[in-house]
């Protein structure tokens, strides 16, 4: 009995594994399946965690950065995926029976979120959200969607930044930021103001690329910080820290016009505790290239050399002790096809050429005491020897610079107090200066950032100068931020600034052409009050996208501004103090979007009015746009390990430096834009091979002018013919009165050109 009992209860054993596989592995067969690679823009991530949010079902990436969820029932999730260093993922998904879903991940690194740390607005090292200065940040995977052979070109997709040539012969330039004239943006290299006077022109030529971590702009005043020069804005060029540089790294290219440009850069470990950072840039452009076909030059010939070398040294506590040093060497010549050096100085042949000599070394050193006390110095000699057809400009320049900070922390206020120490020594050739010019400017500077809880913080700063040409200077300034949620932030600051001008360093337009140069008076310093409202605004969707907004408006309003007036007499550039006042006032704005997918794009807008007003008369500001426009847009093909970059910008018409009501080139600029394509592939290790068009459009600004450059088959002027009040007849030979003019430049003339290059970098 008991064997029937035990055989019936086994056949029922059977029976219930039976039905409790059948019940298994039909329902597992209903059940779906999710998976997927996980990369961000360079290489796929390991060790992700991927799970269904509110469920027991998850795992983690392998070493390829593969996922298999497994075992799902139906029904709809949220898909997340998080790890250390990246946003984390979110999607919403659906799934139904005995579905496989494959969906890729793509996360984006936290620094891409705003959350980069930055120095420049508060001299301080804190996350570019917390500062209470808005502060934008370009790294250097911006500046490769255009790759260019310098700074200042890279700069001309930045919205609300525009290089600005202002010579059509010699090509030398300066940076305006928000419509204000190139001398009142302030470039740093380290957070070090070594570049200004003389080397504004050519300081952001032969930086190279390769050794930049990021390029903070401040648009509005930093003069309580900065000094008298950050009047409009500045820009700080941060070097990479050599504890983070690539072993080795090296980027050249060609372009159709015959440029070649090559950055190098190395690491050097010398013993346990000291690294050498070791960068050279290298540019050549000697093609004679006249499209428009009038006898000169369209781009000005180049031959420029730059070493770049930083020392870090690690000492006990992680001390700051950082040395760097840079030697610049450039020789670069425009103007008629026909010239050579054996015509340089003289009158049979015109053309500008400019030898440029120019070394720096600055470094910071943190001193051994408890207090957080930092010493930071700079020094430059800057030696130029150019002539602009017939007229020498013989010119030397020396600045020092020593400060001296203290950062303490005191309850919910944040101080920082600062002494300086500036020598500026300037020497030229011209009648405006008679003897050197040699002063030293001690400076004290407070700021205090305090804490108003925790959405709220107030920043007031005060810096005292004494000039003994000027007297006492004081610029105050004041910030406050306000944290409404952890995605919107409002800024508001305000300040003054004092700018003493050095009229030849600054305005090249002095001494090129044939009008005459004439200052009226004694030329007295510039002083400005500047207000700035922004708005910052981050979203993080569901589906991985992020997105964010920064929008300003600006308000900057100039007394004893100094500008040159190329209207009262076509023969001359009147130089004088503004009896009124200069207003720059506008709008500008960034849309930033990054998907999954690989798209992204970058769009921004700036609308200004920046005009003069004296005697109750109002004109707008010459050579500035009323408005402006950028653009980037990338997507990058995960599987042919491909990038596009589509690149451009938008300006609006500006007024013109024209001679008279007799000059048939337009008064105003046309609607003018250039817009470049760049293809990038990375499928070999190591390398990156890229390479598209600039200048898609073929834009140049001779279209719809009769010339650019007024009397170019004369540029001595020997067959103008003047009246004996000074003014010029008409003849037959100048049937429009004119002289020779190269002032007539809004924009570049370099048409449609193809480039080709290839990075190589060892970790």
């Amino acid at each position: 009995m008991s064997e029937k009992i035990h055989l019936r209860n086994k056949k029922l054993g059977y029976a219930i594994v039976s039905l409790f596989c059948f019940v298994f592995f039909s329902t597992h067969a209903q059940e779906g399946e999710i998976s997927g690679s996980i990369t961000d823009e360079v290489a796929s991530i390991p060790f992700v965690n991927v799970y269904l949010e509110g469920t027991m079902l998850g795992t983690s990436t392998d070493e390829d950065g593969r996922y298999v969820l497994k075992n799902i029932p139906a029904g709809k999730y949220k898909l997340k995926a998080t790890v250390l260093g990246y946003r984390t993922f979110s999607k919403k998904v659906s799934i139904g029976k005995r579905e496989r879903l494959k969906i890729p991940i793509r996360l984006m690194a936290s620094s891409e979120q705003l959350e980069e740390m930055v120095v420049t607005g508060t001299l301080k090292a804190v996350r570019r959200s917390d500062s209470p200065v808005p502060v934008e940040v370009y790294s250097p995977t911006f500046l490769k969607k255009n790759p260019t052979a310098s700074i200042f070109e890279a700069l001309q997709n930045v919205n609300g930044v525009r290089p600005q040539i202002n010579c059509n012969v010699c090509n030398t330039g300066d940076i305006h930021i928000n419509g204000l004239e190139g001398p009142y943006t302030l470039v740093l290299i380290d957070g070090m103001p070594i570049v200004s006077g003389l080397g504004t022109v050519y300081g952001l030529s032969g930086i190279p690329n390769s050794l930049i971590e990021q390029i903070e702009i401040v648009k509005g005043p930093a003069s309580s910080l900065y000094g008298s020069e950050a009047v409009g804005g500045l820009i700080n060029i941060i070097t990479k820290n050599t504890l983070e540089a690539p072993e080795f790294v090296a980027d050249a290219f060609l372009t159709g016009w015959g440029e070649y440009n090559l950055d190098v850069g190395s690491k050097i470990d010398l013993g346990k505790k000291t690294d050498l950072l070791l960068g050279l840039n290298y540019f050549k452009f000697d093609e004679l290239i006249d499209n428009n076909g009038d006898n000169f030059t369209d781009l000005t010939l180049q031959d420029r050399i730059s070493v770049f070398q930083k020392w870090n040294i690690q000492r006990k506590d992680n001390r700051i002790l950082s040395l760097a040093g840079r030697f610049f060497y450039e020789e670069r010549w425009g103007g008629e096809i026909q010239w050579t050096p054996e015509f340089r100085g003289g009158d049979e042949v015109y053309g500008e050429s400019i030898y440029t000599r120019r070394w720096e070394v600055l470094g910071k050193y943190q001193l051994p005491v408890k207090e957080k006390l930092l010493l930071s110095f700079s020094y430059n000699d800057h030696s130029q020897n150019s002539v602009y057809g017939d007229v020498p400009y013989l010119a030397d320049q020396r600045i020092g610079f020593t400060q001296l900070t203290w950062d303490k922390k005191a309850g919910n206020h944040d101080v920082l107090l600062g002494s300086a120490l500036r020598y500026n020594f300037y020497d030229d050739n011209t009648t405006a200066t008679i003897s050197a010019d040699e002063v030293v400017i001690p400076s004290l500077f407070v700021q205090d950032e305090v804490s108003l809880g925790k959405k709220h913080s107030l920043l007031l700063g005060m810096r005292y100068d004494y000039d003994k040409r000027h007297g006492n200077i004081f610029t105050p300034r004041t910030a406050y931020r306000w944290k409404m949620t952890d995605t919107d932030i409002l800024r508001l600051n305000a300040g003054t600034g004092f700018r003493v001008v050095n009229l030849f360093t600054e305005e090249h337009a002095a001494l090129t052409g044939a009008r005459d140069v004439l200052v009226t008076e004694e030329l007295e310093p510039e002083r400005s009050f500047n207000i700035n409202l922004n708005y910052l605004k981050k979203m993080y969707a569901d589906n991985g996208v992020f997105a964010s907004m920064d929008a300003s408006l600006f308000y900057t309003n100039f007394s004893n501004a100094i500008l040159p007036d190329y209207d009262s007499n076509p023969n001359q550039i009147i130089y004088d103090n503004l009896n009124g006042k200069s207003v720059s006032k506008g709008l500008s704005a960034n849309i930033d979007v990054v998907f999954p997918s690989g798209i992204n794009f970058l769009i921004g807008a700036t609308f200004q009015d920046v005009r003069q007003t004296e005697n109750g008369i109002s004109s707008r500001q010459i050579l500035t746009e009323s408005y402006t426009g950028t653009w980037n847009f990338g997507y990058h093909f995960r599987n042919l390990k491909l990038s596009i970059d589509y690149t451009g910008n938008l300006y609006g018409p500006m007024r013109l430096p024209t001679l008279g009501e007799n000059d048939p080139r337009s008064d105003f600029s046309p609607v003018w834009s250039i817009q470049n394509i760049q293809f990038t592939y990375k499928a070999i290790d190591n390398f990156e091979f890229y390479g598209g068009i600039k200048n898609l459009l073929d834009w140049t600004p001779n279209r719809g002018n009769p010339f650019i450059i007024a009397r170019a088959n004369d540029p001595f002027d020997k067959n103008v013919v003047f009246d004996t009040n000074g003014d010029v007849v008409a003849t037959a030979d100048n049937p429009n009165a004119l002289t020779f003019d190269p002032s007539y430049v809004y924009g570049p003339n370099q048409g449609i050109r193809g480039f080709f290059g290839v990075r190589y970098r060892l970790n």
